[in-house]
């Protein structure tokens, strides 16, 4: 069994609809903690990085740049040094919030040679402030931990790039933008997109992700909400048909767990404001049951 940490990043001034700084609240009120406890964890709730709220700040409200650039950065730093102190055992589980929080979680989790990222996600994120469409920080976290884009991002893990392009793998992606489709194939990310789902299965697909970043010292999954097919998950502010379904996702979790690799999660992007009854937030604490050892026998 495992010492679980949760921590809670209660941002969403990276995404273009707001609402998800209520998710870590959605997904504790799913019962995180007393179903992983129940699976005989030991599980500390480490309550939330202190993360700003715009409409106390009215400059926070006007878009410059990568948007809110300085207040995301500052939250990623906050979320960096929440959780860089922790025991290197320890398994942390991040709730989001947008998923430009994953700058400050990967980057406290990981170390810059021995560190693999599934990032499992409709989208790609790995727009740099100059392809990106929206200006939305929340597309742009794999970019900026691969060392491309605003310093002020770069400057929480102290510069440079955090992870190598061959430490990345892709999983469910289906609407990815022209830069972020360049930036992929010129530095040669493994990208699984549904279209593998459909050909190849979910199985192939995560032994051949855990293949390729299993051996490093440290293995995090990023699950993004709407990577879930908007059927089952609908709290979610970017929705793009044709998703995971319940069983394939549960599968994957499943698999991943049954590897012994992963170190660490996130759980991002769930909307409660776009929500039906707290289903989203739910099937992200099943995700996460799953993942930390739940079985069906």
């Amino acid at each position: 069994m495992r010492r679980v940490r949760v921590v809670g990043v209660p941002i969403d001034l990276g995404a273009g609809r707001r609402g998800v700084d209520m998710g870590p609240s959605a997904i504790r009120l799913a019962r995180l903690a007393p179903v992983l406890r129940e699976l005989g964890h030991e599980v500390v709730d480490l309550g939330n990085v202190e993360a700003p709220v715009a409409e106390a700040h009215e400059h926070l409200l006007t878009p410059a740049g990568p948007h809110h650039a300085d207040v995301i950065a500052a939250a990623c730093a906050a979320t960096h040094a929440r959780l860089s102190g922790l025991p290197a055992d320890d398994f942390v589980v991040a709730l989001g919030g947008d998923h430009s929080i994953s700058m400050g979680t990967v980057a406290a989790l990981g170390s810059r040679q021995a560190t693999g990222l599934l990032w499992v996600d409709a989208h790609a994120d790995a727009n740099t402030p100059a392809t990106s469409p929206s200006g939305n920080v929340h597309g742009m976290s794999v970019a900026h931990l691969l060392g491309l884009g605003d310093a002020r991002f770069l400057d929480v893990w102290g510069g440079g790039a955090m992870l190598r392009p061959e430490h990345v793998v892709y999983l469910g992606l289906r609407s990815v933008d022209p830069g972020e489709r360049a930036l992929i194939r010129d530095l040669g990310i493994t990208a699984y997109t549904m279209k593998d789902v459909d050909n190849r299965g979910v199985a192939y697909l995560a032994a051949a992700a855990l293949e390729q970043l299993g051996g490093l010292g440290r293995l995090h999954v990023s699950f993004d909400a709407d990577s879930l097919d908007p059927a089952i998950a609908p709290g979610v502010g970017t929705p793009v048909p044709g998703g995971l379904t319940y069983r394939e996702a549960h599968l994957l979790m499943e698999l991943l767990a049954d590897s012994g690799a992963v170190t660490s999660l996130d759980l991002v992007e769930v909307n409660p404001t776009l929500d039906r009854a707290n289903e989203t937030a739910a099937i992200m604490v099943e995700m996460a049951a799953s993942l930390l050892g739940k079985r069906i026998l």
